[in-house]
């Protein structure tokens, strides 16, 4: 069951289209994972409709955990009108376009599936025009680059073999991770597929999967080891970066 979402002031600037891209396509993800969101996503498009008609008696959303909002986030728009390439990438992340066959750099696609070290995953529509880098590895870690000219925001996909973990780390800007399949868990709780988990500097964790997951993050900056020799591995936070 997913249990952590985005909030709804960040789902109404998705579907008014203030987000950054990559933010745009991690949000989409999210929303094609869970009935809850779509129902919002609806409900906030209607009242957006209603709203150009002087209409606007929607009533909120409630009863739905979310991870906390950093107020940095409100600076973000999109303030260039869009060329056709970005209205083609725009028009997949909300599902208005046609379905494309996925470009991949690397693995093996197949009914648009990857496969890497061994496990196959279908990714999220909001992704299948996104051209996406070879994976590269480091022990149990595997991240592979989207193209997304976004200024210093990255977004990656990430496999994180059985058994593996990233050591006590913080981050200096936010860290949005949608769990694309898989399982893991740090000091604040158990994580499932389709849970949509913000962190910022107010976090420190230590992620451990005990099954294999695979992620898609966005990040504005990279993470920050914080115990013992691990901190020696900082130069390393750019990679996961």
């Amino acid at each position: 069951m997913i249990k952590l979402h985005p909030e709804t002031p960040m789902l109404s600037s998705f579907v008014a289209g203030e987000l950054p891209a990559s933010v745009s396509v991690i949000i989409a993800s999210h929303v094609e994972m869970c009935s809850v969101c779509q129902q919002e996503v609806e409900r906030l498009t209607l009242q957006a409709a209603n709203a150009c008609f002087g209409e606007s008696n929607v009533m909120p959303m409630a009863g739905v955990d979310s991870v906390q909002i950093d107020d940095e986030f409100g600076s973000f728009s999109l303030e260039a009108e869009l060329d056709s390439n970005e209205l083609s990438m725009l028009e997949a992340i909300t599902g208005m376009a046609p379905e494309r066959d996925t470009i991949v750099n690397t693995a093996v696609v197949e009914d648009k599936e990857i496969e890497v070290s061994g496990v196959r995953f279908t990714i999220p529509r909001a992704l299948r025009a996104v051209e996406m880098k070879p994976f590269q590895g480091l022990g149990k870690l595997s991240r592979s680059r989207l193209s997304l000219e976004d200024g210093d925001i990255r977004t990656s996909i990430l496999h994180i073999d059985k058994g593996g973990s990233v050591p006590t780390h913080t981050h200096k800007g936010f860290e949005i991770t949608l769990l694309l399949q898989g399982s893991f868990e740090d000091e604040m709780g158990t994580y499932h597929a389709g849970d949509f988990i913000w962190l910022d500097g107010k976090h420190t964790h230590q992620p451990v999967t005990k099954t294999g997951c695979v992620c898609l993050t966005v990040s504005s900056n990279a993470i920050r080891f914080t115990k013992g020799v691990s901190q020696l591995l900082n130069p390393i936070g750019q990679f996961i970066y």
